[in-house]
């Protein structure tokens, strides 16, 4: 039988992000393509219709999203409405019709997805509009990579679809949390060591790694369960309905990295640094710079195992990072957040998320609104970081010259930063509400800003043959 003829259940994480929608904060991932020239709209579909819809996901909506949710064949799929052609009006930019779209829902009663062909005054641009429940930016990543090319004269076929599942949970692990997973991990491993002839019994030191990491475990949940509320600043208040995207011209990835070498940190360091410097630049002039010197994000943290993605869905967990921005040196600066990426990477903060996620999808109404109340009060910006493909593509035999996308926020949490390393580039991409930034070119314009000043201080310090260190991004 065809997977998609099959009724598949929703993992609790999928549940989570489906029940997550709110009219102001939709659970809605957002990408765009800028292409060289432009494409027919019906070319446009049969990429699609060859190179996405292979995966059968994509032809599945959610039924009964308020019971007991599960995908189920969409009997009346019309591609013409997932594919649609936009021409602005005049006057009107492509931040504005972004903007629009993002601020716009997805239709529940059909698969929540829809490409949309902006043929306007500024060039070509393809927009994606995809439900979270559908699946993260790693997975997401994955698909899109299946419809494009790296040689346009040689267009690949379609990829394979995706119907692996992860390790199927007990009833009492989805109650209990993760603890309690890490102990059926371990059971698992037990039984398929013992098949082999040896079991953790003849791994003292695997099972000393399993006890270790369940303490960590209980120990981070202590941590977010007694973590205090982010500063108060402009970031924080009453959302609306509109959103606004934006974004800056793309960086050179390799001055990126020769910043990230120059330090002794990662790319990603860099990077978030200059969002903490963005923020503090902006918060500065705005006058509600908070006293503490700190303003929390929430970031995400990919926990699929190494290799080829093999489904689709939600596999990653979320971190609390400190930005200091009430540090003014920006290679300081660098230095506070490699300090605070280091403690947390030791640490099982993301998996406890994970876990809190999943028992966001499976408990109560009015519970779930408790625990996403209390998650957005820990922060104040969603900050994402992906690593994208290395070399240009091509989608419909046009060559992409530029990939961004917008992260959803969650609960009260009015604005999300994403990073999207392409091809030799870096791009940063800000959504807000508009009644928290009501224009987030301040914001990005400020990150290439605080990118320029901390090129510079890097290119102006003492250099030796010892402090030329990979930075391992």
């Amino acid at each position: 039988m065809a997977p998609s003829a099959v009724r598949e259940a929703l993992s609790a994480v999928d549940v989570a992000w489906l029940r997550m929608d709110r009219p102001s904060n939709l659970m809605m991932i957002c990408g765009m393509l800028l292409l060289e020239g432009r494409i027919e709209l019906q070319r446009l579909k049969e990429v699609v219709r060859t190179r996405m819809l292979c995966f059968h996901r994509f032809r599945q909506r959610v039924a009964d999203p308020h019971g007991d949710p599960h995908w189920e064949l969409d009997p009346g799929f019309d591609l013409d409405w997932h594919v649609r052609q936009l021409t602005p009006r005049i006057g009107t930019t492509l931040e504005d019709v972004a903007s629009e779209l993002a601020s716009t829902a997805l239709d529940p009663g059909k698969p929540m997805w829809q490409w949309h062909l902006i043929d306007g005054a500024e060039g070509c641009a393809l927009m994606m509009r995809i439900h979270h429940c559908y699946g993260d930016g790693f997975a997401l990543l994955h698909v899109v990579e299946t419809m494009t090319d790296t040689d346009p004269a040689h267009p690949r076929h379609g990829g394979a679809d995706l119907d692996g599942q992860a390790a199927q949970r007990t009833a009492w692990e989805r109650v209990l949390g993760p603890a309690s997973e890490v102990v059926g991990d371990a059971l698992r491993a037990s039984a398929a060591a013992a098949g082999a002839g040896a079991g953790l019994l003849a791994h003292p030191l695997r099972a000393l790694a399993h006890a270790r990491r369940g303490a960590d475990l209980a120990y981070q949940a202590g941590v977010i369960a007694a973590m205090t509320p982010d500063s108060r600043t402009r970031l924080k208040g009453e959302l609306g309905v509109a959103k606004r995207v934006a974004w800056g011209a793309p960086l050179p990835l390799s001055d990126v990295k020769a910043v990230a070498a120059a330090l002794a940190c990662s790319v990603n360091d860099v990077l978030v640094a200059c969002i903490a410097g963005a923020l503090r630049a902006w918060l500065l002039d705005d006058g509600t710079a908070p006293a503490n010197r700190t303003v929390r994000a929430l970031v995400p943290v990919n926990l699929r195992p190494p290799g080829p993605v093999t489904e689709l869905g939600n596999r990653f967990g979320l971190v609390f990072l400190d930005l200091p921005i009430g540090v003014a040196d920006p290679v300081e600066r660098v230095h506070a957040v490699h300090r605070a990426m280091m403690q947390l990477k030791t640490s099982q903060q993301s998996t406890v998320a994970l876990g809190l996620l999943a028992g966001m999808g499976l408990a109560p109404e009015f519970l779930k609104e408790r625990l996403l109340d209390a998650l957005a009060a820990n922060a104040s910006i969603v900050v994402t970081n992906v690593h994208g493909p290395e070399q240009l593509h091509y989608l419909a035999g046009r060559r992409i010259e530029h990939e961004l996308f917008w992260v959803p926020q969650s609960g009260g949490i009015g604005i999300g930063a994403s990073i999207l390393s392409y091809a030799g580039q870096v791009s940063f991409g800000v959504i807000a509400d508009i009644g928290r930034v009501p224009d987030p070119t301040d914001i990005t314009s400020r990150f290439t800003s605080e990118f320029g000043a901390l090129l510079l201080s890097a290119l102006m310090m003492p250099w030796t043959t010892d402090n030329r260190l990979d930075s391992g991004a």
